[in-house]
């Protein structure tokens, strides 16, 4: 079993933000694999199914970003998952938008959904998929990633959205070790 969250903040306001990029990985993620993420519990929503004759779980937290780790920690106990079951997909500033970084473990590198998914799941040692928003210089990092992509961004982003449902779907097929290979 596997579990793939897509971290972001709820609620309309955030939509096609830069903080919610993990939610646009993980619902497009869903519609490839015909399933909608609607199911309510866990802090969050989610949907499982078979893949290939796995179960995958595919999970919103619904806390705000600062606390998801709550939501995944749940989930994670609910189906007696471990960190080794666990891949987070969120966005980062430190790559330019669109591109992406896979990585099996790692510091949270200043980003809070991390750092409380560490802090609940006890461990660094998790699947991440990094997905670039940028940076600009001087602006404040809260108005920055609660900010929309320009529309000259906007193309950049959908490519790094569908590459990410390619990275997953590698990840489900043939590894995380062949989906880094092929998408870092």
């Amino acid at each position: 079993m596997k579990l793939i969250v897509g971290l972001g903040n709820p609620g309309k306001k955030y939509d096609g933000t830069r903080h919610n990029t993990g939610f646009m990985c993980i619902d497009a993620f869903a519609e490839a694999m015909n399933q909608e993420i609607s199911t309510k519990k866990f802090q969050g929503v989610y949907t499982k199914f078979k893949y290939k004759g796995e179960d995958i779980i595919l999970l919103k937290p619904e806390t705000y970003m600062n606390e998801s780790g709550q939501s995944v920690r749940a989930c994670m106990d609910f189906f007696k998952l471990k960190a080794d079951d666990l891949l987070v997909i969120h966005d980062d500033m430190d790559l330019p938008v669109g591109k992406l970084r896979l990585r099996e473990k790692g510091s949270a590198g200043g980003h809070n959904g991390i750092k409380s998914i560490i802090a609940h799941v006890g461990t660094q040692n998790f699947k991440r998929v990094r997905v670039g928003i940028s940076k600009m210089p001087h602006m404040n990092v809260v108005s920055w990633v609660l900010g929309h992509f320009s529309p000259l961004e906007y193309p950049e982003i959908q490519k790094g959205v569908h590459n990410c449902v390619d990275a997953l779907t590698c990840y489900l097929d043939d590894g995380f070790n062949e989906a880094m290979n092929k998408f870092n």
